[in-house]
């Protein structure tokens, strides 16, 4: 079998690139997802944190990719994409270990902000250089690079709940820190990956007057196609927020063990994982509109159905569905800004992407435990279609003449 050197080797330089990239997703998402899912609100309770608290600490990660996605992907069009992907291999590589000190939940709330700069740097500079380098098959990579990221995610919770089982007889805070310990180890070779990270081909600036922050982000609000998908991909990581951040809670709720809390999460990320190449391929294809409609309205009612559910066989096909309504939409939605956007501008369209995104993240586990908290989880977890329902039409009165 050839070894790791001899098939980079082989490929030609954007495909070694792809290739670094690929492992570079899978080791950051799975550091990631190890940090939250399903300890965040399980360590957040065990902290003293209640339903409100610990939905304000989900929506605190978020949050930065709504304050740095778009400046990101501004610096990214005119200042270089490596040095930005160092500033947040370091961010990686260092964020898992403050967990380890937290002993009150509000202490949650910086960390996890100091955290989410890091995928708020990641996203869209990777995003950006997938559409640059494959301009005529971008939504298949993108679907690619997203499956080797969704690899990551799948396999985060099963381990974050297996190690959680087994570090539970210990007393204390001990089982939580353990999962910490696994998400600093996995940043490791990330922040190493990254240093590997060819320099970007063209001299960047080392200076960017505000106005190119501001015309790039009037460039992107005032196209409304642009606006419209934007919004696809705010509801759709609003009723992610709220499935991540609540579901764990129901499952205890129903007496679940947190390794099978593991398996529905691992199962749902799973799907969208071995689905987003083939949805992807599709996008380059066929009309990315109503696959973004299509895959919104899966996502809001998969979401909706939770409360309705009772059994771990109903968990599992809930998180599937969900997987598969998210795939389907989010992997054309990225496609769709590439083709619209104009091309020295494509880092700034996906940072502004990216933000909105976030702003949907970060809302829905704030907005979620605050309904949760006053009118119960149908209402709560029902609050995700309604939203889907409305940005989908919303999303079709905007595109409706674009080609």
């Amino acid at each position: 079998m050839p070894g790791h050197r001899e098939i980079c080797n082989r490929l030609s330089p954007d495909k070694k690139t792809v290739y670094y990239l690929f492992l570079l997703g899978f080791f950051a998402i799975f550091s990631t997802t190890i940090s939250k899912n399903p300890v965040l609100p399980l360590f957040s309770n065990a902290l003293g944190a209640n339903d409100a608290t610990i939905g304000l600490i989900a929506a605190v990660s978020p949050l930065a990719g709504i304050l740095f996605s778009f400046p990101v992907g501004v610096l990214s069009d005119r200042m270089g994409r490596r040095r930005l992907l160092v500033a947040a291999g370091a961010v990686f590589l260092l964020a898992p270990l403050l967990y380890l000190f937290i002993t009150d939940p509000l202490w949650l709330i910086p960390v996890r902000f100091f955290h989410g700069t890091a995928t708020a740097i990641l996203g869209p500079v990777i995003s950006a250089v997938i559409a640059e380098r494959f301009p005529d098959t971008k939504g298949e990579m993108l679907g690619q690079y997203a499956s080797a990221t969704l690899f990551g995610r799948s396999i985060a919770p099963l381990a974050g709940g297996i190690i959680l089982t087994y570090f539970m007889v210990y007393p204390g805070l001990l089982p939580y820190r353990a999962v910490y310990v696994a998400a600093a180890l996995a940043a490791v070779p990330v922040f190493f990956l990254i240093l590997r990270y060819p320099k970007d081909r063209s001299t960047a600036l080392t200076t960017l007057p505000f106005s190119a922050f501001r015309g790039s982000f009037l460039a992107f609000f005032k196209n409304r196609h642009l606006r419209g998908t934007a919004a696809v991909d705010m509801a759709t990581y609003f009723a992610f927020g709220a499935f991540e951040t609540f579901l764990p809670l129901v499952l205890f709720s129903k007496g679940l063990d947190a390794y099978e809390t593991g398996i529905i999460f691992a199962l749902q990320v799973l799907i969208i994982a071995v689905t987003k190449p083939f949805f992807g391929r599709i996008a380059d294809r066929v009309d990315k509109r109503f696959q973004i409609v299509g895959g919104l309205f899966i996502t809001g009612a998969s979401v909706a159905a939770i409360p309705f559910t009772s059994s771990f066989a109903g968990f599992v096909l809930v998180g599937c569905v969900f997987g598969a309504g998210m795939s389907l939409s989010t992997v054309a939605t990225s496609a769709y800004v590439a083709d619209i956007a104009r091309k020295e501008e494509i880092g700034a369209s996906m940072g502004a992407l990216s933000s909105i995104m976030d702003i949907g993240h970060s809302g829905g586990p704030l907005v979620t435990g605050i309904i949760v908290g006053t009118a119960g989880l149908f209402v709560g977890f029902g609050a995700s279609f309604i939203l889907a329902l409305i940005v989908c039409a919303f999303f079709v009165l905007s595109v409706r003449d674009s080609r």
